[in-house]
């Protein structure tokens, strides 16, 4: 089966995690940068859940009325009776559901993350390799540079300015790619006068 790679807003959205171990743990790390409502569900935590106060902890077995209103689950107990039962009741009300060590019981699968900012890399290669999957986000997480969130969040500034500098489209394009490469190469954001300065040259560079 091949996987479909695409982006999805969860913030806000409930998930329910079923198991309170060390896996589920890295299930809630990975989704938390990304702002969804998380419910975890388990006999005991631990202990690392108690820090992470935006958690919301049921201390006890799972239900299938927990599922209700849940947008996707997460069944990750060392019970693999228990995350096959989650899986199916999931499955009999459309609910996305993902079953930790387990392909064939998930609906959806969670890919190698790369987060920086704005910028989120998923790789996957569809459970035949989870090594690769990891080896290769670690290369890509050392081709990019260390400021890269501060890049990104200064081109989504720079959109504005520079749409109303260069309101022609195929120009406005050009200035972009141009933009990015700068601060790529320099591996940082422009400062204030820099980007003015930049502008400036590329105005007269289009109007000459």
């Amino acid at each position: 089966m091949a996987y479909l790679p695409f982006f999805m807003d969860i913030e806000g959205l409930n998930c329910l995690i079923v198991g309170g171990g060390k896996v589920a743990l890295r299930k809630a790390e990975k989704l938390l940068p990304y702002s969804p409502v998380i419910h975890v569900v388990s006999p005991g935590f631990a202990e690392e859940f108690f820090s992470m106060s935006t958690l919301h902890l049921i201390e006890g077995q799972f239900r299938p009325e927990m599922l209700e209103n849940m947008s996707f689950v997460i069944a990750a107990t060392d019970n693999q009776e228990l995350n096959h039962r989650v899986s199916m009741l999931c499955r009999a009300r459309n609910i996305p559901v993902n079953v930790v060590d387990d392909k064939e019981a998930c609906s959806f699968i969670f890919p190698a993350l790369v987060k920086r900012g704005a910028l989120s890399v998923g790789i996957s290669t569809g459970g035949a390799s989870p090594s690769a999957a990891i080896y290769l986000k670690d290369r890509i997480n050392a081709l990019l540079p260390d400021r890269l969130d501060e890049i990104l969040s200064f081109l989504e500034a720079a959109r504005f300015d520079v749409k109303n500098a260069f309101p022609v489209e195929e120009e406005r394009s050009a200035v972009f790619k141009e933009l990015f490469a700068l601060c790529m190469q320099q591996e940082a954001p422009l400062t204030s006068e820099g980007f003015r300065q930049f502008l400036l040259e590329r105005r007269q560079a289009h109007n000459g």
